[in-house]
């Protein structure tokens, strides 16, 4: 089977690599070069254009938000340069509205689309342990199902319409997001008593929170260790709002999705453009002015 993949981030690159271990033919393309040369090493073959990786059975995409897939596959043109009966696997964190459209202007075309957004940190990805959402034509999902298993712990049906996978993705990291700010408030509030976070975050993710979101950000808060970022605290931004997006179109209210977009926006503002998730902490930390009260 002939395999494209486009968009070669931290996890583009990893699910890619799982492939290309697997025994794939695969090519791939990235804007830069840098990270597709990488995977060059591995094996993969380099386009130079997108069109190019999307000649052959299924071409998988992640890149990062609505305009970067806009951009390459409908002004770009690309939907029109694919081979014909090819599988689109679309990875990336995108809008409700974005998925349904994609989904109409690959079935214009005689293509097959499924959303596969996928659960997981790069790391996760590296070990092929994700897990990774599937929605879309059931022949579709059939075609493209051994490619998706080399790279997940475990595939999630959410039925044929694409876009219940998307929202289901920008549900489940609203919740994602939603942890982290009660573990950033709950562990100032611990800290201003002289608990410190390490201990108090020990104890709710060991007790209470026995879970891998609250495990592996409450360990990022405790430890102030914001970067290199795993997942980026403008996506996480973008998402919620996507997610305020989704509510507001099937007039679902959303209250604590206002709260956490102007969290993230303070963070942006105070500099954790290039920080991780967990630096949400640093927002509760200046609210309740820690570090004058650890001075004084």
């Amino acid at each position: 089977m002939k395999v494209g993949f486009i968009g070669l981030g931290a996890m583009g690159s990893a699910m890619a690599s799982n492939l290309i271990a697997a025994g794939y033919a695969v090519t791939v393309w990235n804007r830069s070069d840098a990270a597709a040369e990488k995977l060059a090493s591995l094996g993969a073959k380099v386009a130079r254009t997108p069109d190019r990786a999307a000649q052959g059975d299924v071409l998988h995409s992640m890149l990062a938000n609505d305009q970067a897939v806009r951009e390459v596959f409908l002004d770009g043109g690309l939907l029109d340069a694919m081979d014909p009966g090819i599988v689109h696997v679309n990875h990336a964190t995108i809008s409700v509205a974005l998925a349904r459209q994609l989904s109409e202007e690959h079935a214009k075309r005689g293509l097959g689309y499924v959303s596969a957004p996928v659960f997981g940190r790069p790391d996760v990805a590296a070990a092929g342990k994700l897990n990774v959402l599937t929605a879309g034509d059931a022949r579709a999902v059939d075609k493209v199902r051994p490619l998706l298993e080399v790279m997940a712990a475990k595939l999630w049906p959410m039925g044929e319409a694409p876009e219940r996978a998307n929202v289901v993705k920008l549900a489940g990291n609203f919740m994602i997001v939603t942890a982290i700010e009660s573990m950033a408030e709950a562990s100032a509030l611990t800290r201003a008593y002289g608990v410190g976070a390490a201990d108090f975050i020990e104890l709710m993710s060991n007790t209470l929170f026995a879970s891998p979101v609250y495990q592996g950000y409450g360990k990022a808060i405790a430890e102030q260790r914001f970067a290199p970022p795993g997942f980026a605290l403008p996506l996480g931004l973008k998402d919620v709002m996507l997610a305020q997006e989704a509510g507001h179109a099937e007039r679902v209210p959303l209250p604590l999705a206002g709260v956490l977009r102007d969290s993230l926006l303070q963070a942006l503002a105070d500099g954790a453009e290039g920080m991780d998730l967990a630096a949400l902490a640093l927002v509760s930390e200046r609210r309740a002015n820690l570090d004058q009260r650890n001075r004084s």
